[in-house]
């Protein structure tokens, strides 16, 4: 059974994706994550499944649009064109846009460490919410969807400039043609259980922070790292002081010599942390 609060906290959701949900129970699950439903009693679902639908949904809904909008594009293209679109970054972009992260449920260890902010947290809800309208309305109402949410995104895609999600190599070609010094990619924390990890990255180059990523691997926060550093020109970020480009969750004081927060292990990025998931 709904609360009367949860259902209007819902309803307020149906008004920002432009779906109102027969089913309410399918919704409220998609948003639940997994530390919530594990502390509740039996009959408390998590919305891993529904994520795991979504994915699914929007891969088959994405490739069928790609498609029929670049029918003369060699199936490599369409790869990278798809796997812009459907990126973690991608989906957690468009959960911010509606601030999914303030209708999710969680349990307060989640809440604690800032699980409305975390990105793949945000990706997965996102993806399950995709699930939970595939289920309420058909693939019909899903592309409707989609089609809304990633319509400027699939407006912007230049078949012949598309690097996909492989934002390293962009920013290594970039760095190269410039003469700069390669960059490094420092893990700076690995948080949540592990069967939930979410990993931030830092970009060095030089010695000077160029960019940060987070992801639910070491390697998609490097990509999104990467993702985000391509953003700027780096003749006129380099050689900035630390706290004039780190991240809302650093601070310089924390990237000192001997701060706890600098790198948990002491190694780079592509080699810290052993036994966790690598992709």
């Amino acid at each position: 059974m709904i609360s009367l609060e949860r259902e209007k906290i819902l309803t307020d959701l149906e008004q920002e994706i432009g779906y109102s949900f027969r089913s309410r129970a399918v919704l409220d699950r998609a948003l639940t994550h997994r530390s919530f439903a594990n502390e509740r009693t039996e009959g408390c679902r998590h919305n891993e499944a529904l994520e795991f639908l979504g994915d699914a949904v929007l891969g088959f809904v994405v490739s069928a649009w790609l498609l029929d909008r670049f029918p003369d594009q060699p199936e490599g293209k369409l790869s990278k064109m798809k796997a812009y679109m459907v990126s973690e970054t991608s989906l957690a972009e468009l959960s911010e846009a509606i601030d999914l992260g303030r209708f999710i449920r969680l349990n307060r260890g989640e809440e604690k460490t800032g699980g409305r902010r975390k990105r793949a947290l945000l990706a997965d809800a996102y993806e399950a919410v995709i699930g939970a309208i595939y289920l309420d309305g058909g693939i019909e109402a899903a592309q409707r969807f989609l089609r809304r949410e990633l319509c400027a995104k699939m407006a912007s895609i230049d078949p012949d400039s598309m690097i996909g999600d492989d934002y390293k190599s962009a920013l290594q070609e970039r760095l190269q043609a410039q003469g700069r010094p390669m960059p490094e990619y420092v893990l700076i924390e690995a948080s949540g259980p592990d069967h939930r990890r979410t990993f931030r990255v830092q970009l060095r180059v030089a010695g000077n922070i160029l960019g940060w990523g987070e992801g639910s691997t070491i390697k998609l926060a490097q990509q999104e790292a990467a993702r985000s550093a391509l953003t700027f020109d780096p003749s006129s970020v380099l050689g900035l002081e630390a706290d004039k480009v780190l991240p809302d969750f650093l601070d310089a004081e924390s990237l000192k010599p001997g701060s706890d927060r600098e790198d948990p292990s002491g190694q780079d990025g592509e080699t810290a942390l052993a036994g966790t998931r690598p992709d």
